[in-house]
């Protein structure tokens, strides 16, 4: 499986941004998937995730429940993030990532190559 993110820019306090995630592999269908970001000095943290490779079921972090969200176009391996009230605390590197069990930190298959976000204040 391959990932490919994009999406990424500069956007104003406030603003909104849609990442995508476009996943090539005769096997996508079969994995879970999520985001994560990585701010400056900073480790990689788990942003939204759908909790299984085949239900709707999602799950957020705290900081970002609310104003991010995430979907997916089947049809298109095709993983989204919303952005919407985007605050300068959201300014990272976000990651697309696979994973055959539960998206979390420890589980990941594949990552994608990283997309800037920047928010101004």
């Amino acid at each position: 499986v391959q990932l490919q993110a994009s999406g990424g820019g500069l956007v104003q306090a406030g603003g909104s941004l849609r990442l995508s995630c476009a996943a090539s592999g005769r096997t996508f269908s079969r994995y879970a998937m999520g985001w994560f970001r990585q701010a400056p000095g900073k480790e990689r943290e788990f942003v939204a995730r759908f909790n299984s490779w085949s239900g709707d079921d999602t799950y957020y972090a705290d900081s970002v429940k609310g104003r991010f969200t995430i979907s997916r176009d089947n049809a298109k391996n095709t993983v989204f993030l919303q952005m919407n009230n985007l605050k300068p605390e959201d300014t990272a590197i976000y990651y697309c990532a696979a994973a055959r069990g539960i998206v979390v930190a420890g589980t990941i298959d594949y990552w994608g190559q990283g997309t800037q976000v920047t928010v101004s204040n």
